[in-house]
Formats: structure tokens, C-alpha cells, sequence
């Protein structure tokens, strides 16, 4: 039997801004993810894709609800306990890139290495290893504005997986590249799958879901298909 990876039950997100009226985003979400699984989020704007991803990423808290992360209680963690947790166990990629425009690739790269303390000489030469995965090696001196879209997205791809992270949690990753840069950022994360890490994308964009191997779609806060697997 698959080990799960995630597992949401009952997950509710309300907001309330500056005292008004509560706004509900999420509502009543339960969701699983298994060990190895490439899943796509799909829903439009507004559906409530954004927040759920902020929650699985351990970057927002629901208000009501139960989180497992590898059968850890991740509603039970401080903000240290969350911090860890996301360093060992989630990769991020952001639709745009979010690299730091005075480093270099290889210095962008290198960064979760820096936060985890690793010394200059090992934390470059790993990150030259992770650039060379992802086809990039003769661009590890660039600066961001040297690079093109999809050289960006490649970049930040190497620097989510520099700690191994057993997630790969993706924020609409191609929604600033063309067609054919967009084409190669899909590729790379299924050979990431293929290699082992699970996979979670969120996207508005159907043609970039139809990658994934389960869609979930999202609508008006609430799993309206594909949650629990089926």
C-alpha cells in the first residue's frame, strides 16, 4: 500500500478583513495525497486553489480542520516546528520565479543550502550539481535579467529540489513562459516524478494539467472532483 504523503480532512479557511464580515475561502476540503503522486489543482480564479497551496505548503493555517504531512501533525508544530518542516520536506516554485536579482544562478541556487548552514565551498558545488540537472550549467554566473523565462523557472526548479525535499509543490509554474519554455518546465517535473517526488501543481490552465496523473478540481472553496484519488 502507498504511503500518503497529505492528508487534509475537513479543511476550512476563513478570513476576516480589518473585522467586516468573514469571508470563507475554504470549505470543508478533504484531500489526500500519496507518496510518488503527480496531482494538478485545477480551479479559476478566485476558487480557492491559492490558499489550499499555502496550506499544503505550510505557509498559512487553516481555521478549522486536521493536516497530516507524512503522518506528522503539522497543526500541532510552532512556527520553528513549520519552518523545519518545510526545509526538509517541500520545494516551492512560483509562477514568477521569485530568484533575488543580484545573485547568480548558482548563488539563487545555493540559498536553502546557506539557510541550512552548509559551508560556501560544499553549498556551491551542490548547487552547480542541481544546475547541471536541469541543463544549466553554463548559465551559473548569469544574473536573473541575463536569463530567459523559462532558463528563470529552471533555475528555480534546481533551487526547490537542492534539499531533496520529498514534495514538489508548484504555483502556476508556467503561467509567465511561452508555449515551448512551458513545455520543457513540464517535462523536468515529470522526470522529477519518475525519480520519485511527489508532485503537486496548481494551475488555472487545463492544458497544463492534463500532465499531471490526477486532476483535482476546485470550485467555490470545496473539492468538486478528484480529492480522494477517485
Amino acid at each position: 500500500m502507498a504511503e500518503t504523503l497529505l492528508d487534509l480532512r475537513h479543511i476550512y479557511k476563513t478570513y476576516d478583513p480589518d473585522g467586516k464580515a468573514p469571508v470563507p475561502v475554504l470549505d470543508d476540503v478533504s484531500f489526500r495525497v500519496e507518496m510518488g503522486e503527480y496531482v494538478a489543482v485545477m480551479g479559476p480564479s478566485g476558487s480557492g486553489k491559492s490558499t489550499l497551496m499555502n496550506i499544503i505548503g505550510c505557509l498559512d493555517l487553516p481555521t478549522a480542520g486536521e493536516f497530516y504531512m507524512a503522518d506528522e501533525n503539522v497543526l500541532a508544530k510552532s512556527e520553528a516546528e513549520l519552518s523545519d518542516l518545510r526545509n526538509r520536506m517541500i520545494g516551492f516554485v512560483f509562477q514568477n520565479f521569485n530568484l533575488l536579482p543580484r545573485e547568480t544562478a548558482l548563488e539563487n541556487v545555493a540559498l536553502p543550502l546557506l539557510y541550512a548552514g552548509m559551508g560556501r565551498k560544499e553549498r556551491l558545488e551542490k548547487a552547480r550539481e542541481a544546475l547541471d540537472a536541469v541543463g544549466l550549467n553554463d548559465r551559473a554566473e548569469f544574473l536573473p535579467t541575463q536569463l530567459s523565462g523559462g532558463q528563470k523557472q529552471r533555475v528555480a526548479i534546481a533551487r526547490a529540489m537542492i534539499n531533496r525535499p520529498r514534495l514538489l509543490l508548484a504555483d502556476e509554474p508556467t503561467g509567465a513562459l511561452d508555449t515551448a519554455s512551458g513545455r520543457q518546465v513540464m517535462e523536468l517535473f515529470r522526470e522529477l516524478n519518475r525519480d520519485g517526488v511527489t508532485v503537486v501543481m496548481i494551475t488555472h490552465a487545463p492544458e497544463i494539467a492534463e500532465n499531471a496523473d490526477r486532476i483535482v478540481r476546485i470550485l467555490d472553496g470545496r473539492i468538486a472532483e478528484g480529492g480522494d484519488g477517485k
